[in-house]
């Protein structure tokens, strides 16, 4: 075994900085040197009682090996997101558990694979496929709205973060009127380290008060999403939420609390992911134009745009695990007990895995990345998301023949989910 690593406190606190997040090449310099030297690394808080000490995991090998293992390296009973102390203590005083929200993320067998079981076949291509008309629906109402633009415009605010949005709320019953609130709780819930997207003056704000903004979000959804439930016993329909607000486990309906985690981890992780990753997927096409041409050309290609897009943009960033039991991992002595952050950045970027990790390659196979994490808790919604943003990215590639870069693409500023918040682009179309 090797000497115990401990990361040097600027480091340290760079790879806890939402603002780290916001600035991906640094980013991604600053991972690679991480890996390179000390793959599986201790990280402490300057200040002790700030947070508990991680282990900080960033080689795709160490990380799959993880998500695979799911008895060893738990999800409960520590959050499943990096999580300062004084967060966990308002979590504890406004619900009784570590956690704000409980839900899939959050659980571990046996009570995972029975939760998960409720709307696994209805996320399945199979069923998915009854909505690809609506979906298609969609993705042409949103590139005419891209057109009528005029052929400059902010494609995260008029296509990235709308359209999947609509998607998911309409297989969730929420109608469109509802949206921008939901948009709203989103960005407060996944968006409250960044300034811009939680639209709360935040840059004012205490720690303990950014958690406040979050937990209101959690609030706020759970309320809404009970009128959902109420109205789905009455009257069930084919959708989502007709399924979790009709499902039993064990015989017994679901309990409140877990019933609106089921709610928000659909509306808000089939959002904000797949906006990122279709920006991300924008992005890279207007820096290359050539394989814009080819995309254009031949749409076989399109499917290696998604996945690599997915990928390269990774938009969930890490997620947090606890051992089980003693173990070893990448050199290090892993004690039971312990916290580990899997990042995934740092997994989609290792050049072991993945050649010129940096470069968009449309082409790239295999591509095996762990955007979507693997093993029992992979993304339920991978099929959906992958539906999307193809049907998306014909319907761009039908209307427009020109595509370029016009200012500076921003990414948001947060630990846990992230992507761009602005791109702006110019267009022509046919």
């Amino acid at each position: 075994m090797a000497l115990p690593v401990t990361l040097d406190q600027e480091t340290a606190r760079a790879v806890i900085n939402p603002q780290s997040y916001a600035a991906w090449d640094p980013l991604l310099d600053l991972l690679d040197r991480v890996r390179s030297k000390s793959p599986v690394a201790r990280v402490e808080p300057d200040t002790p009682g700030v947070f508990e000490p991680f282990w900080l995991v960033t080689r795709y090998d160490d990380v799959m090996r993880m998500s695979k293992d799911n008895a060893l390296f738990l999800n409960n009973p520590r959050p499943v997101v990096f999580s300062l102390n004084s967060a966990i203590e308002f979590s504890r005083k406004a619900t009784g558990s570590d956690i704000l929200v409980d839900s899939l993320v959050v659980f571990d067998a046996p009570v995972h694979p029975k939760y998960r079981k409720l709307t696994q076949d209805w996320f399945m291509p199979r069923n998915l496929a009854k909505i690809e008309g609506e979906i298609r629906e969609l993705a042409h109402r949103t590139v005419e709205r891209l057109e009528a633009s005029g052929g400059e415009a902010d494609f995260v605010e008029l296509v990235a973060a709308p359209y999947p949005l609509h998607v998911v709320m309409q297989i969730l019953g929420v109608p469109e009127e509802d949206e921008q609130r939901m948009l709203m709780l989103t960005q407060q819930m996944f968006g409250g380290q960044d300034a811009d997207l939680s639209g709360s003056g935040m840059e004012n704000m205490t720690p303990e008060q950014v958690v406040q903004l979050v937990a209101g979000a959690v609030q706020n959804f759970e309320d809404y999403f009970e009128t959902i439930t109420r109205a789905r016993r009455e009257n069930p329909t084919d959708d989502v939420a007709s399924v979790i607000a009709n499902a039993t486990v064990d015989g017994k309906p679901l309990p409140p609390r877990d019933m609106a985690g089921y709610y928000i981890i659909v509306a808000t992780a089939g959002h904000d992911t797949t906006s990122a990753s279709t920006a991300g997927a924008m992005l890279a096409l207007a820096q290359d134009p050539e394989q814009f041409a080819r995309v254009k050309a031949d749409r076989s290609l399109l499917p290696g745009i998604v996945e690599e897009a997915i990928r390269w943009t990774t938009p969930v960033q890490h997620f947090m695990r606890t051992a089980a039991e003693d173990t070893e991992l990448g050199g290090q002595e892993i004690a039971k007990g312990d916290w580990l952050m899997m990042n995934y950045v740092a997994a989609n970027h290792d050049p072991a895995q993945f050649d010129d990790p940096r470069r968009f390659d449309a082409a790239r196979s295999p591509n095996r990345h762990l955007a979507f994490g693997a093993g029992a808790h992979q993304c339920l919604g991978l099929h959906l998301a992958r539906l999307e943003m193809r049907i998306l990215f014909e319907a761009l590639l039908d209307r427009i023949d020109t595509l370029e870069l016009v200012g500076e693409a921003k990414r948001s500023s947060s630990t846990f989910v992230s992507g761009l918040k602005t791109l702006p682009i110019r267009f022509t179309t046919s």
